[in-house]
């Protein structure tokens, strides 16, 4: 079995440096036409390669300009005319591809580039890459960037720190990342923040009232389990708000005796990406030492077939004492979670976040860029979306609609796993939750879809911690 990358790669922190980094770095401009490209002060050889390369700042295009002794003097990155269609279309996220295509070097950005911490981190998240099982693994780093003026290094770089956390969990098939993997990773970054951090695991989570849990996980050789991080800010007020996280960490879903076919099984080693997502916000709080006392809860299962597998038609008692049919046991997610946000609600917190690939619905509704969110505040949900926008982090609220609450109804139960038809699952889950969370202040759950199918500039084809840089962006704007 290839080595774990550390849980926090260094190399995260290693593509940025500080403005006044001492070292000769290589200009970057960002051009989106030839009336930007004229006004960047080239040679008249370099405007001859230009004109030569047929550079004109079209969108992804992008041309090396040369320097004394073959050396590069720097470079030039189309962005094309601007488009207010497409919110994702602004030089500093652009800033992303920079690293896909620019050789190794220090590098630097010259002009007008708008938010310059947003490009910083546009920068590391586009200098990822997951190479634990490739030979030669340890190419492709060298690459990095000055921090612009005026942006916060360090909480770029605790950003970045996440993100690549997140994205290395989920990216590691499900052979390298069941339970034990999820809640090592749980325990190093505890550990690594000086943060309390306990499992309750297999059987134990019958005897502390985590039936649901339980039952998702028992026909799986790898025992299921709650895992259970605590930290609070160090320094400073004790009299802080509660934060807790909960994250839907299904290692591999089968889709239990429901059983998927085969092309649906093909990218469920990211069912845990709501996990991973959880784990990146809390890195990113605690390194920024926030003003919380931060919980994270992570239901981590594997959903798999076997002679105890829990069936259709079970009933199953929650830790909240209500009971719920199983209509179908590929819908697993909200089970688990439903033990946790339960937990979670005990305390009372101030704000409950609950992330998890959760439904095809989701997808179908708003496609693998854009997910959900579902929450009764009306005044943060307005947050969530611009800190989303903001960040290049985008979500999009649905709606908590109390119409199809009905739909859950059960003849036999308090209530059914799944809605009783085929519209709407994404809300129906999200209402299935909500029924958990009746004592914090506010509660929002994100329906991720946890992976980018394609290379965009903000990263690879892979894990994507999805909606974890629209909240710390949010809580750190709220409680700093």
């Amino acid at each position: 079995m290839p080595a774990r990358e550390k849980l926090i790669r260094p190399e995260a922190a290693s593509v940025l440096v500080a403005a006044d980094h001492q070292g000769k770095s290589i200009p970057v401009w960002l051009v989106r036409d030839a009336q930007g490209l004229g006004e960047i002060p080239l040679s008249d050889a370099q405007k001859a390669w230009v004109e030569a390369q047929g550079f004109k700042g079209a969108a992804r295009k992008h041309v090396l300009l040369p320097g004394e002794n073959g050396r590069i003097a720097g470079a030039l990155l189309g962005l094309g005319p601007a488009t207010a269609r497409d919110p994702m279309d602004r030089p500093e996220i652009n800033a992303g591809l920079l690293p896909t295509i620019l050789p190794p070097g220090l590098y630097h950005l010259e002009g007008s580039i708008g938010d310059g911490e947003l490009a910083a981190v546009a920068w590391g998240l586009g200098a990822y890459r997951f190479r634990r099982y490739k030979a030669g693994n340890g190419e492709g780093g060298g690459l990095q960037l000055k921090v612009p003026a005026g942006a916060d290094q360090a909480r770029a770089t605790a950003v970045l720190e996440g993100v690549w956390l997140g994205r290395d969990l989920i990216n590691t098939p499900a052979s390298d990342m069941g339970p034990q993997e999820l809640e090592d990773a749980a325990r190093e970054l505890a550990a690594l923040h000086g943060a309390e951090m306990s499992s309750t695991v297999g059987d134990d989570l019958i005897a502390n009232n985590f039936p649901m849990i339980h039952a998702v996980g028992r026909a799986s050789t790898r025992p299921p389990r709650l895992i259970d991080l605590k930290w609070e800010r160090q320094g400073g007020s004790t009299s802080v708000p509660r934060v807790t996280l909960v994250g839907k960490g299904i290692c591999f879903d089968t889709g239990g005796l429901d059983i998927k076919p085969p092309a649906g099984m093909l990218l469920m080693k990211k069912d845990m990406g709501g996990a991973a997502a959880a784990l990146a916000l809390a890195h990113m709080i605690m390194a920024s030492n926030l003003g919380v006392r931060l919980r994270v809860l992570i239901p981590a299962a594997e959903n798999s077939v076997g002679g105890n597998a829990f069936r259709p038609g079970d009933v199953l008692v929650s830790r909240a004492g209500k009971t719920v049919e199983i209509g179908n046991t590929d819908a697993e997610g909200r089970l688990v979670l439903a033990d946790a946000l339960a937990l979670a609600d005990e305390e009372k917190p101030d704000t409950v976040l609950s992330f998890a690939t959760l439904t095809g619905a989701a997808r179908v509704a708003l496609g693998p860029e854009l997910p959900p969110f579902f929450t009764d505040d009306d005044a943060w949900a307005a947050q969530i979306s611009a800190a989303g926008n903001r960040g290049g982090d985008p979500v999009w609220r649905l709606p908590l609609w109390s119409g199809y609450e009905a739909s859950l109804d059960s003849a036999v139960a308090d209530m059914n796993n799944v809605s009783e038809g085929p519209f709407a699952g994404s809300v129906t889950a999200a209402l299935f939750l909500r029924r958990f969370v009746k004592q914090a202040r506010r509660f929002a759950h994100f329906d991720i879809f946890g992976w980018r199918p394609a290379p965009k500039p903000l990263g690879p084809k892979g894990g994507e911690v999805q909606a974890a840089r629209a909240m710390y962006d949010l809580l750190r704007a709220e409680l700093g």
